[in-house]
């Protein structure tokens, strides 16, 4: 007979036998994750307050202490912060299909027709069809060639109103060219999507009530706004109390109405001339093109009319601010550095020997300024973090990632990365001179534009505004700092959002060249 005391042990014995085999099968079926370094967290908000005004800055920072890959949590969801070039090819092309998603936003359903664009819509079969739509019919080599003549008369329109700045009392002019780029990609953009410009307030049409061009401002700063509702959903009430998804209705409502009048004008402007090919083809913008597969339904795929405002807008938040953010540090960096001003002057004006414009075809003879162009892209990227979402549970680089998991990937660091880069904070143009290094998304190094599936397919368009602009100014004209202002006193900080510009506007004194 055992004793009470033996009794008990046994079966603690076997209790805990029992625990351990659970314990165990717990671990085989769930075995413990490997997860990247990470910083410590608070409780609800997790490392949100840890992202600052400019979180490319401050995620490079957290990086450097916990490595290129690194998992944050923003609220409840996890967040993977990838900060170099080997770690963004694991994620953008060795596991780019489990990377293929874009993380939710009310703000954005709200504003993209609930994410019907190419640039927001999930991952899937319509996101497919949408994306080969833009590719083959909107911004392929042939179309973004159509628009040549637009992109010349622009620039041309803005050399003479920078020329007309001048007094016959005075050789030079100050002049705002931050605000003069900004109002001449706008006006490209908007010939070359919606066929015409629209600057004006007021009157009937599709260019009445509020001005489209203080619209578009609003609509992209609640596009890249922060909503603190996004990674706390149990706060996204503070969204209704502060306004912010009370201006985005408002804001959706207005570019909406501005659509339909614009898709109007399109419809009634083809019936004019139906018939008439020649006007038809001469005059076709983006708008005409996707009304064109709307009403064809290329490939069996119909194009709602939602669909079609959607792809115009991604239009505008591809092809406007992060032109001109990056044609904006250009200038400033140019600016800052006589010298390589000087160079490029000598390239584009030997090339330009006796033309009074520098034509496209000018371009591809001048490899100073294809240098500039991708040290800008490498030191100022206009886009400094690229969004993604993972769609189901994968190892990169020996670490677990979760499905669902946000992907936060730091362009912007990955450009000054100095173990790639040398001097990586200083603008050396000269790099690039001896360098096979593109920007297309086959060298991670430097992917301005992204890469793999969700990479822009519009930076052929983009960089045909950028390089024919620069060109003709350097052509035309000679800059400086206003008086007093050395070059090391040029104020270089950035403004926060989602495309990262010049936080004070850019000045500078301008004389016509003497050449």
């Amino acid at each position: 007979m055992w004793s009470r005391d033996q009794s008990f042990y046994f079966f603690l014995s076997i209790f805990l036998f029992f625990i351990f085999l659970l314990k165990s099968w717990i671990t085989i079926r769930n075995p413990r994750k490997n997860l990247p370094p990470s910083p410590l967290k608070l409780p609800i908000i997790g490392n949100l307050h840890q992202l600052g005004i400019l979180p490319h800055r401050t995620l490079r920072s957290l990086a450097l202490r916990h490595g290129p890959l690194m998992l944050l949590h923003f609220g409840s969801n996890p967040v993977l912060v990838v900060s170099s070039g080997d770690a963004a090819q694991e994620i953008m092309k060795t596991n780019d299909l489990s990377f293929s998603n874009r993380p939710k936003s009310p703000i954005r359903s709200k504003l993209m027709y609930d994410c019907k664009d190419v640039v927001f819509a999930p991952y899937g079969e319509y996101w497919r069809q949408i994306r080969s739509i833009c590719v083959l019919e909107l911004l392929c080599s042939k179309r973004v060639q159509s628009f040549r003549a637009v992109r010349e008369e622009e620039t041309s329109l803005l050399m003479e109103k920078i020329m007309g700045s001048f007094c016959s009392v005075s050789p030079s002019v100050v002049i705002n060219l931050s605000e003069m780029l900004a109002e001449h990609i706008n006006n490209v953009v908007c010939r070359e999507v919606l066929g015409r410009k629209y600057n004006g307030g007021g009157g009937s049409g599709a260019g009445g009530g509020r001005k489209f061009k203080e619209i578009l401002m609003e609509f992209m700063e609640l596009l890249g706004g922060f909503n603190v509702g996004d990674y706390v959903p149990w706060m996204r009430w503070l969204g209704h109390l502060n306004g912010l998804y009370g201006r985005a209705d408002k804001v959706a409502k207005e570019i909406d109405t501005f659509l339909e009048l614009v898709i109007q004008e399109h419809v009634e402007e083809r019936e004019r001339n139906d018939g008439d090919k020649v006007t038809c083809e001469s005059r076709r913008d983006f708008v005409d093109v996707l009304l064109q597969i709307q009403r064809d339904e290329v490939a069996g795929f119909s194009l709602h009319k939602d669909t079609v405002k959607a792809l115009i807008m991604d239009m505008f938040i591809g092809g406007v601010d992060t032109t001109y953010a990056s044609l904006e540090w250009t200038m400033a960096e140019l600016l800052k550095d006589p010298k390589s001003m000087k160079r490029l002057q000598n390239e584009v004006r030997e090339i330009g020997r006796g033309k009074q414009a520098i034509i496209e075809d000018d371009l591809k003879k001048m490899p100073y300024l294809q240098a500039i162009i991708k040290e800008i892209m490498r030191l100022h990227p206009a886009i400094p973090l690229i969004h993604r979402e993972s769609t189901q549970n994968v190892k990169v680089m020996g670490y677990d990632i979760t499905a669902s998991t946000q992907v936060v990937i730091n362009t912007w660091a990955i450009g000054r990365d100095p173990l790639v880069w040398d001097e990586p904070e200083d603008f050396k143009p000269e790099r690039f001179l001896h360098s096979s290094i593109e920007f297309k998304g086959h060298h991670f190094e430097l992917i301005p534009f992204g890469a793999g599936r969700r990479s822009c397919p519009g930076a052929q368009f983009s960089l045909a505004v950028l390089q024919l602009a620069l060109a003709n100014l350097m052509l035309m004209f000679d800059f400086a700092l206003p008086a007093r202002e050395r070059v090391e006193e040029l104020d270089m900080s950035e403004a926060a959002g989602s495309i990262i510009c010049k936080k004070l506007p850019l000045l500078a004194v301008v004389t016509m060249c003497s050449c």
